[in-house]
């Protein structure tokens, strides 16, 4: 039902246009409908339906079977009738085991955890597509802040182009600054036309990793987030939260019920049987002089295999060298997490930095900006310092948002590496 309330919000959205999405509605929307995760929770629903097979196994099995024999002469014995030609036969045969040497108590327990594990792979799944819908999310509002910026170092060379014409149409500079201003004013031109590429094209994607029905508003500025959790907190909680971590975990107690069930037979095996049969010389199958009408039996037994040149034993060792495996590896699998999380943290930190330097070097380039446009106009300057101020300020406010990008994907990258990136598991 909230997926479905959630896929009509987004429908509602496409329809209207008039209510922009922000990051987090965007995340919550393709989680609700992107076909990837309908195919892991059909997984899913097949887990569960293995656990109830499993369940199964351990109550009685019923059979029933039902037949027609006719013979081409009657039954003689000793000259006299023994049977008859045509004879038919009912039978139900119930089986119930007793003891498998633990294979069915193991399989239900591999059966459960299955299904964990699966739940595991689908919060995994969520994960990395809600990293994606952020990433995409944050690429689009660099794309519209580099376009926003390349159109603001157009303006400018606008106005500048202006000036520098209004100079040369009174005799006060050459034609070659003019010329100069021209070109400078054309490259700026090709960097709005790819921005508003750029921007397009991240649109086009964010939209894909929401699956949405048509096209979509999302709104939301491109700002500085401090990230309040320490390092050593963000290792507990990754640690603690990861699914991939709990997959691997489930992964080994998967395989360990598998090594039980591997080491069933050298355990005796008991079972008990019930069997009843009619026979009758029609399909009422109700007697006669040759048949019985109704006999019935029950039956226990054991069946133990005792020796079969250790390959019981040797296949059972294999299970066991298998969980070894993976459990190596699940370990392994903790040392990455612990290496991601810190790498993460660490970028944080250093796009902090980044985005420290490019705030000071923005401010000292619109300054150098100013002043050298102010030296032109008093006829102290040259065109070709104001075009340089001007590309070092169009360089330092591109930096500027890079840095900013950085950094909000870092945090993000973060949240996803210590397993609650999705609007659900909760967000420091």
């Amino acid at each position: 039902m909230r997926q479905m309330v959630l896929v009509g919000m987004m429908v509602l959205v496409w329809s209207t246009g008039a209510v922009g999405m922000d990051m987090e509605a965007a995340v919550r929307a393709g989680l609700a409908a992107h076909p990837s995760l309908q195919a892991i929770q059909e997984a899913m629903e097949a887990a569960r339906l293995g656990v109830r097979a499993a369940q199964a196994a351990f109550g009685p099995s019923v059979s029933v079977d039902y037949g027609y024999t006719h013979l081409d002469e009657t039954p003689q014995l000793l000259g006299m009738q023994a049977g008859t030609r045509d004879n038919w036969q009912l039978g139900v045969r119930v089986d119930q085991p007793l003891f498998t040497g633990f294979a069915l108590l193991a399989a239900l327990e591999r059966a459960k955890v299955q299904e964990q594990e699966m739940a595991s792979r689908l919060d995994h799944a969520r994960e990395q597509l809600a990293l994606h819908i952020r990433e995409a999310f944050l690429g689009l509002l660099q794309a519209r802040a580099a376009r926003r910026a390349a159109e603001d170092g157009r303006t400018r060379l606008q106005a500048h182009l202006r000036r520098i014409t209004a100079f040369y149409e009174t005799g006060l500079r050459p034609k070659l600054d003019v010329l100069q201003a021209q070109v400078e004013l054309a490259r700026a031109e090709q960097a709005v036309v790819e921005a508003e590429s750029a921007e397009a094209v991240a649109q086009a994607r964010l939209e894909t990793l929401v699956a949405a029905p048509g096209p979509l508003s999302f709104e939301g500025e491109l700002e500085f987030v401090p990230f309040p959790l320490s390092l050593e907190a963000c290792l507990e909680q990754g640690l603690r939260k990861r699914p991939d971590l709990r997959i691997a975990q489930l992964t080994v107690d998967i395989a360990r019920q598998q090594a039980r069930i591997a080491a069933a037979p050298l355990y005796p095996q008991v079972d008990a049987r019930f069997q009843y049969q009619r026979t009758g010389e029609d399909p009422a199958v109700d007697g006669g002089p040759y048949h019985t009408p109704s006999a019935w039996q029950v039956q226990a037994g054991v069946r133990w295999k005792v020796f079969d040149w250790g390959q019981t034993y040797s296949l059972a060792r294999q299970a066991d060298k298998q969980v070894d495996r993976l459990f190596q590896e699940y370990e392994a699998l903790r040392l990455e997490a612990q290496f991601e999380v810190r790498q993460r943290y660490l970028q944080i930190g250093e796009a902090e930095q980044r985005l420290k330097t490019a705030r000071e070097e923005l401010a000292a380039a619109t300054e150098s900006l100013r002043m050298a446009q102010a030296r032109y106009e008093a006829q102290v300057g040259t065109n070709t310092d104001v075009l340089d101020a001007q590309a070092a300020r169009t360089a330092a406010e591109t930096r500027l948002i890079q840095a900013l990008a950085d950094h909000r994907i870092a945090v993000a990258r973060l949240v996803a590496a210590m397993g609650s990136g999705r609007p659900d598991a909760g967000q420091p």
